[in-house]
């Protein structure tokens, strides 16, 4: 019994598929018989006896045959397109073209031609014109049959791109789609009365308004292909003032890769509003120089850790080993990759950098070849109070691992804006790193360098994320000073710059990723307090200890220099010897302790009494 309703199914298709094939070539067969008739009727001016007829319906049906022979035989061998498709077509004529020729030498060199010569070639042609007509009824028919139901909300498009063209197309062809495309939005006045896919362009951002009264939707899907965040703002604000919903598609360029569907359509992201280009798109991922190789993160529990990993895990590494010190971190990571987090595999690796013992053997018996170092500690106010930290973590924690590589091919340090030009304990910490990865390079003769990029959107402890817990809260924004500006990234950004640097960067330099203009902090807080279900107040407490007003990307004695890519700056780094952070002692009068890190983010450091590194 099982069996016979498992073939049921299978049977059923074949028997539709046939069906459909049967009767497209049961058209075709009338598609060539007509024009056929048609040509040889206009031929003898509209008299047509019935012997001549015959003749012209039978050489018909022998070029119908051959044509469906054609078709069948270049669809085996090449496939085949959707019904009604521009492939299609395109097949349709090159089989019909060939027909024509064949039937056009067969005829020509007859003394006793069954039908005119002319007939061929101007019945071919209407025949292709019938064979498209009932391919475009038939495509038809099935788009009616898979538009969404009545229930669909009733949508509008803003924007005629690539993306809201595919978008349309998308929502239009599934049934059970939440979506139903009823009207496009354009301020292009060349756009005015266009028609996608039926879809007719209604008006502009003025007449958005109008166009949701007069069409009954209730959503508006803002595609952001090419846009600014100005227009967004702007176009969301009238949708709402209309009492519709407001939606954004993601540019075309996230979406290259598979087709659109109606999980694309996202609500607005604060992202989205930042009003700076990411530059994502036009860092090309390089993946073959990660390929099969032996790869091993620290900090990979981390924000830029664990999208690293995530995207080096696409690239097919021979293995991927992600450090953390963050047992929960690894927990959530390994579930993010695999959907699963049993812990129990070698790919993990709870370790901490501060321990240069355990560090040395992991790396000894692991034997990466390319090594990702993102652990460190970030939070420039309580490093600004507590730098003996900073000290373990970022300075030694990072020679630990730096020491322990010395036959790594790849080492790429995870820096910051913060190093250029530092003045807080989080940049001189950094700084210091840059400068003794350089000195590995110098020593090792290896691809030793550094990336250096501005604040991550939407990672832990950034000033997206806090600001939106104090929305929830319902307590007030805290923002440092009203004119203080950041530069910002999103975490897939800073991760490809990181991979770039593995595949251009050059032993010692520093890379630094054009991030576009910086950002005003309280713009966002301001944008923030807009989206908030209840009012949020805005308080300026005042620039903190270590932070600046603006942050650079380059120090004083730094020039951009752009050879390899046009958004990716190299600059040298000066090498600074380990011996020197030796002498640190991280209990120490913490003023005393930040004067000193200041000093060895000069070219040439402080000498210090040497003090072991604790093992």
């Amino acid at each position: 019994m099982d069996r016979t309703v498992t073939a049921v199914g299978p049977l059923r298709g074949w028997i539709a598929r046939r069906a459909a094939v049967l009767s497209l070539l049961t058209l075709d067969s009338a598609a060539w018989c007509g024009g056929f008739l048609i040509a040889a009727w206009t031929r003898y001016e509209f008299d047509l006896d019935a012997a001549l007829a015959g003749r012209v319906v039978a050489v018909a049906l022998v070029c119908a045959a051959l044509h469906a022979a054609i078709f069948v035989l270049r669809s085996r061998m090449h496939g085949r397109h959707a019904v009604g498709s521009a492939g299609e077509l395109h097949e349709v004529a090159g089989s019909a073209g060939l027909v024509t020729l064949a039937a056009l030498v067969t005829l020509v060199p007859m003394s006793a031609r069954p039908v005119p010569a002319s007939t061929p070639a101007v019945g071919a042609a209407v025949a292709l014109v019938l064979m498209g007509a009932a391919r475009a009824v038939w495509r038809l028919r099935r788009d009616r049959h898979h538009r969404p139901v009545a229930t669909a909300e009733r949508t509008l498009v803003y924007g005629v791109d690539a993306a809201s063209e595919r978008l349309v197309r998308a929502l239009l062809r599934d049934p059970a789609g939440r979506y139903l495309p009823v009207g496009l939005l354009d301020d292009d006045p060349l756009h005015r009365r266009l028609r996608v896919e039926g879809v007719r362009v209604l008006g502009g951002r003025d007449q958005i308004d109008e166009a949701i009264r007069r069409s009954r939707a209730s959503t508006v899907i803002f595609s952001m292909s090419g846009s600014d965040a100005e227009l967004m703002r702007d176009v969301r604000a009238r949708t709402l003032r209309a009492g519709a919903a407001f939606k954004v598609l993601p540019p075309v360029r996230d979406l290259l890769d598979r087709p659109v569907t109606v999980t694309d359509v996202r609500d607005m992201q604060i992202t989205d509003l930042l009003g700076r280009a990411q530059r994502v798109a036009e860092l090309a991922m390089e993946c073959n120089g990660l390929a099969g190789r032996r790869v091993l993160v620290t900090g990979a529990g981390g924000s830029i850790g664990s999208e690293l990993c995530r995207q080096i895990a696409r690239c097919e590494p021979g293995e991927l080993m992600m450090l953390d010190r963050d047992e929960s971190a690894l927990h959530a990571l390994q579930m993010s990759l695999h959907g699963r987090a049993l812990l129990d595999g070698p790919d993990l690796i709870l370790a901490d950098i501060r321990d240069a013992q355990g560090i040395a053997r992991i790396i000894a018996d692991r034997q990466p070849d390319v090594v990702f170092h993102a652990a460190a500690l970030k939070h420039l106010t309580l490093l600004q109070r507590h730098p003996g930290e900073a000290i373990k973590s970022n300075v030694w924690g990072t020679l630990n691992v730096l020491e322990a590589c010395g036959d790594v091919t790849q080492f790429v340090n995870i820096s910051t804006d913060k190093a250029a030009n530092p003045i807080s304990v989080l940049g001189y910490s950094k700084r210091i790193t840059e400068r003794l990865t350089a000195q590995h390079a110098a020593q090792l003769g290896g691809a030793y360098l550094s990336v250096r990029f501005g604040n991550v959107l939407s990672s832990r402890g950034s000033v997206l994320t806090a600001f939106r817990a104090q929305i929830e809260a319902g307590v007030p924004i805290t923002v440092t000073h009203p004119d203080v500006t950041r530069y910002f990234m999103t975490v897939q950004e800073a991760v490809q710059l990181v991979l770039q640097a593995a595949t251009i960067g050059r032993g010692g330099e520093a890379l630094v990723l054009d991030m576009g203009e910086p950002v005003r902090i309280a713009d966002i807080a301001r944008r923030l307090a807009a989206e908030a279900a209840v009012p949020a107040e805005i308080v300026f407490t005042g620039l903190r200890p270590g932070e600046k007003l603006h942050e650079d990307l380059f120090g004083t004695d730094e020039t951009d220099s752009r050879p390899l890519h046009p958004l990716v700056s190299h600059v040298r780094v000066p090498a600074l010897d380990p011996q020197e952070v030796r002498g640190l002692d991280p209990y120490a009068d913490p003023d005393e302790l930040v004067k000193r890190l200041a000093a060895l983010c000069t070219e040439v450091g402080a000498p210090l009494t040497a003090v072991p590194l604790p093992r």
